[in-house]
């Protein structure tokens, strides 16, 4: 069996009824919000589809995008959208490294690292990155 996505971490955002508190990334769908594809099952405190596959219903919280991704197989991937002003790129990078989840960081660290490059030259991306993590 794979490892919870929220492997015991009490401190972590994710409600503490959370599917990805006992599943891993891809054994759960995650919803923008509670809607009646998911309804509430009172006899184990659950959010299900139809098909039976537990969903999240806080995106946001357990820091992954929302996609079906047990019930149509939607591969776990992370776009970063890059500010145009260089002056913004600290305060967003920030936001999105800290809010994403921990099996999306290295990805999101590739990302940014060639986007900036790419993007803005005259910026020092391990500089950048560094002010972003801090």
């Amino acid at each position: 069996m794979a490892e919870p996505f929220v492997d015991g971490d009490v401190l972590h955002l994710a409600c503490g009824i959370c599917p990805s508190r006992r599943l891993a990334v891809g054994e759960f769908d995650v919803f923008e919000r509670p809607t009646k594809e998911c309804p509430f099952n009172p006899a184990d405190g659950h959010r299900y589809t139809a098909d039976g596959t537990p969903v999240c219903v806080h995106p946001d919280r357990v820091g992954l995008p929302v996609a079906r991704y047990k019930s149509e197989n939607v591969p776990l991937t992370v776009e970063l959208h890059l500010p145009p002003d260089p002056s913004e790129l600290v305060p967003y990078l920030h936001g999105v490294l800290y809010g994403a989840a921990p099996v999306l960081l290295d990805g999101l660290i590739e990302q940014a690292r060639a986007e900036i490059a790419r993007r803005f030259p005259e910026l020092d991306v391990t500089v950048t990155l560094r002010r972003a993590l801090n």
